[in-house]
């Protein structure tokens, strides 16, 4: 594959986007042979493909069903994705970890500068209770950078204890549920501390809108706002929300608005839909990918997510009720 992480990375503008974008749908629309048959099902020539809002997303489902790879190499790491009994899960094959892990690294960096400058505490009980994920596999880089921080199950004794020791700037990064509880038994007031949410009540609490889960949290932890990290198995990038529950992409990812009555159709900004992203760091496996989250972009490129498509499943990545 011609397309080197330089290449991704060094992207400055919309046009090097595109022409990246295209030249990379190109090759995969060849070569990651299920992207190769949905395009051949639709009817359409990836010649005749001359704009991002003409590429075809492949629909985020079939990574529970194919192997959604076309890597040069066998993969190092297959991560999937959080299910709940009877689900089955998604499969990400990542042909190289370092490559994921710059990917990470570059996206945290762009928003919040060095991870050396923090210490990073992981409340994410359910996901350090299964193997494959590759969000807990991204926050362990990130501590190594860190130096400190660490990650906790359901002892809020010691992480509080250990969080009013650290002097270090500090990022608590939580799933949903867990600050939640952390939230209502506790209360605390932290100092020097970001609070971030990466979604996921999966049945372990109600389903509160966003603005008044996030008034929970604020209160309850004495912070200005809840920032939010957007990531997904099936994604090697991540955007974030430093509040109000906008999100920005790192310059190599993009988010489209897909008519939810027709999937090939591209919402202009302001509308409501259903969410196409381009991650162009998945570079071995699908970087077009029409997710089942439903939300509107802003003429900014930032976007909002507001929730999931009717009948979707409930997953780790969606990021509070419809």
């Amino acid at each position: 594959m011609s397309l080197t992480d330089e290449k991704i990375f060094s992207i400055r503008n919309d046009e090097e986007f595109e022409a990246v974008a295209l030249e990379l749908f190109r090759c995969q629309a060849e070569r990651c042979m299920p992207y190769r048959q949905y395009i051949g099902l639709l009817g359409i020539d990836p010649q005749s493909v001359k704009s991002i809002e003409q590429i075809p997303f492949l629909p985020i489902e079939l990574f529970k069903s194919h192997d959604i790879y076309c890597g040069d190499t066998t993969p190092e790491k297959v991560f999937t994705s959080s299910s709940t009994t009877g689900q089955i899960p998604s499969r990400h094959p990542m042909q190289s970890l370092a490559h994921y892990e710059r990917t990470f690294t570059a996206a945290f960096e762009q928003f919040y500068g060095a991870a050396e400058g923090w210490s990073i505490y992981g409340l994410l009980p359910n996901y350090l209770q299964r193997e494959g994920s590759s969000l807990v596999y991204m926050v362990d880089r990130l501590l190594a950078r860190c130096g400190s921080g660490g990650f906790y199950l359901d002892d809020y004794d010691k992480l509080l204890a250990d969080m009013a020791a650290d002097t270090k700037p500090k990022i608590l990064l939580g799933v949903s549920y867990a600050l939640w509880d952390l939230a209502e038994r506790y209360a605390p007031k932290l100092q020097q501390t970001i609070v971030m949410e990466t979604g996921g009540m999966k049945g372990h609490r109600e389903e509160l809108p966003k603005e008044e889960f996030h008034k929970i949290l604020t209160e309850a932890f004495g912070v200005e706002t809840i920032h939010s990290e957007y990531g997904m198995a099936e994604l090697t990038s991540q955007a974030y929300s430093a509040g109000m529950g906008i999100f920005l992409s790192p310059k190599w990812m993009r988010v489209l608005v897909r008519d939810v009555n027709n999937p090939l159709k591209i919402l202009p900004a302001g509308k409501r839909g259903a969410i196409n992203i381009i991650d162009l760091a998945n570079l071995s496996s699908c970087a077009f990918i029409a997710t089942q989250d439903v939300g509107h972009t802003f003429a900014d490129g930032s976007f909002m997510i507001e929730g999931r498509l009717t009948g979707a499943d409930i997953r780790g990545c969606n990021l509070l009720v419809q």
